[in-house]
């Protein structure tokens, strides 16, 4: 071989250090683009954060200045409500008393009139009664002796008088008096019991459509109801009107006031 003759591989040699060179170059090169790319997204990540932090903080600053508001407003209108009613007319609440004072007053009234006339039941041992029917006298007052009861078959005593009359006739009042009370039993049905004054009562039974209440006045011939059917107890004897009279609580006999 001629020895000024190049060997062929040297120029290979150096084309391979070259392309070596240029592969470190451009991975140094990325690697920096690399480096600064993840820093500017550590940054921007950053800075979002913050945007969000801020408008959570704002969001929350106007919740709050809301509410705020809110409870002003309202304490004003209730301190305008205040004022207003504050400032109300007077002549309101004097008209609503005065209403109030209306009943009261018709009230007062009534009870006034009831007493006057409550003075006037002062029924006495000489004092007449009318007849609370007209009809027979079916069953006369008996308490010192007994007396015979055609629909119970038995004799027994009997503390009141037992007046026959017509289903749908009037009973009146005897006397003048205060309703008691307004009772029914199974012997003599429907009682209006009457208070007449001087410790004597009047109890009118066997009635029905009772036109009177507890407490009301009654004068002498006030309808006090209407003849009804009789009970079981007096069912042989027929429509009746069962009439007692008591003082201070006991039987006495109504015959011994009666008109004739």
């Amino acid at each position: 071989m001629n020895e000024r003759q190049t060997p062929r591989f040297k120029p290979k040699r150096k084309n391979k250090g070259a392309a070596v060179a240029a592969v470190l170059c451009f991975a140094a090169a990325i690697a920096i683009v690399g480096t600064y790319t993840f820093k500017d997204y550590r940054e921007s990540q950053q800075e979002i954060e913050q945007m969000e932090l801020s408008q959570a903080k704002k969001q929350e600053q106007k919740e709050k200045t809301e509410k705020s508001e809110e409870a002003n407003t309202n304490l004003i209108v209730n301190e305008k409500e205040d004022d207003a009613l504050a400032n109300a007319p007077e002549t309101d609440v004097l008209e609503e008393t005065e209403e109030e004072k209306e009943p009261e007053a018709a009230q007062e009234e009534s009870t006034k009139q009831t007493a006057g006339k409550s003075n006037a039941v002062n029924f006495a041992g000489d004092s007449k009664l009318l007849w609370p029917v007209e009809g027979t006298l079916l069953m006369n007052y008996s308490m010192d002796k007994t007396v015979y009861f055609s629909t119970l078959d038995q004799f027994k005593y009997n503390p009141a008088l037992v007046i026959s009359g017509e289903k749908g006739d009037q009973v009146i009042s005897s006397a003048p008096g205060i309703v008691k009370s307004i009772d029914k039993t199974a012997e003599t049905g429907t009682v209006v019991n009457v208070d007449i004054g001087g410790g004597y009562e009047l109890f009118y039974g066997q009635l029905n459509d009772v036109k009177v209440k507890t407490g009301d006045y009654v004068d002498s011939k006030t309808v006090l109801g209407y003849v009804g059917e009789p009970t079981i107890y007096y069912s042989v004897e027929g429509c009746n009107v069962y009439f007692e009279m008591r003082k201070d609580g006991q039987p006495v006999n109504p015959m011994d006031y009666l008109v004739e």
